[in-house]
C-alpha cells in the first residue's frame, strides 16, 4: 500500500514580494524564507510593513508583484496555518465555546470536544475559565484565549502580531511562558513585536524591516551583538528611524 506523504507549508518563501495599496508601497522586493524551527521575531519601527509581511504569509492578502509559496506550491489553502492579531475578536460566547467554533472549523470530532477544549486552556494557563464569558476575561487572558483557539487548528505555523502589546509585565510573561510551550511543541512561530527585550528573549532568528524593506536578517544573537546594518546598530540602540 502507498502512504501518502504529509503535506507541510514549510519552508515559506518570498521572492521578490511587493505589496501596494492606494498608490503606496508597503512592502517592496521582499526575499525571505520561514523553516521550521525556533521563532522567527519580526522587528522594525511602526509602519515598516510587519503586519502585512505576517498577513501576506497567512494568505490573507496577495502580493502586487512576486511569489510566495508554501512548502513549494502558490495558493495553498491555510490549513496548516493560524493567526493571531494584537487585538483578537472574541464571540459572545464563554472561553470554552471559543475554542469549540474553532475545532468545528476543522472538523474536530464533537466527542472530543470538551477533552481537547479543556487541554488547550490548560495550555494557556486557562484552566478553570471555560465557563467565562470570553469578552469579560482580561486583556491578556483573552490573548491567551485567542491562543488556545489558534492552537485548536493544529497549525504547524503560527502568526502572532504584537501579541503582547499595551500587556502589563505580568501578562506579558504569561503570554511569552505560553509561546516557549508552543515552540517546544514544534509549531514554527513568525512573530512581530515592537519590544527589544521580547525579541531577545524569544527569538531564533531576527527580521528587521525598515520603510517595507527587509534590511537585516540573521540570527538573534548575532543581531544583536553586532548588527550588520548601521540601521540595525540605530535601532537596537533606541534612535529613531525615520
Amino acid at each position: 500500500m502507498t502512504m501518502l506523504a504529509m503535506t507541510t507549508d514549510l519552508p515559506i518563501a518570498f521572492e521578490h514580494v511587493g505589496v501596494v495599496a492606494g498608490g503606496v508601497s508597503i512592502l517592496s522586493d521582499v526575499t525571505l524564507r520561514f523553516h521550521a524551527g525556533a521563532p522567527t521575531i519580526l522587528i522594525g519601527p511602526n509602519g515598516s510593513g510587519k503586519t502585512t509581511l505576517l498577513r501576506v504569509a497567512m494568505g490573507l492578502l496577495q502580493p502586487s508583484n512576486g511569489r510566495i509559496t508554501w512548502g513549494g506550491q502558490e495558493r495553498v489553502a491555510p490549513q496548516r496555518r493560524a493567526i493571531v492579531f494584537q487585538r483578537p475578536a472574541m464571540l459572545r460566547r464563554t472561553a470554552a465555546a471559543n475554542i469549540e467554533y474553532a475545532l468545528a472549523s476543522v472538523d474536530v470530532s464533537r466527542d472530543i470536544w470538551k477533552q481537547r477544549t479543556a487541554e488547550l486552556l490548560a495550555m494557556v494557563g486557562l484552566s478553570g475559565f471555560g465557563e467565562r464569558p470570553a469578552r469579560k476575561l482580561s486583556g491578556g487572558e483573552q490573548q491567551r484565549l485567542a491562543l488556545a483557539r489558534a492552537l485548536a487548528r493544529n497549525p504547524e505555523v503560527l502568526f502572532l502580531d504584537e501579541p503582547t502589546a499595551a500587556l502589563d509585565p505580568y501578562s506579558t510573561k504569561a503570554i511569552e511562558d505560553v509561546l516557549v510551550a508552543i515552540a517546544a511543541k514544534n509549531i514554527k512561530i513568525v512573530m512581530s513585536t515592537h519590544d527589544l527585550g521580547e525579541a531577545r528573549r524569544l527569538a531564533g532568528d531576527i527580521v528587521f524591516l525598515n520603510h517595507g524593506r527587509i534590511a537585516e536578517t540573521g540570527a538573534a544573537a548575532d543581531f544583536f551583538n553586532a548588527p550588520k546594518t548601521s540601521d540595525g546598530q540605530r535601532f537596537i540602540a533606541g534612535e529613531l528611524l525615520i
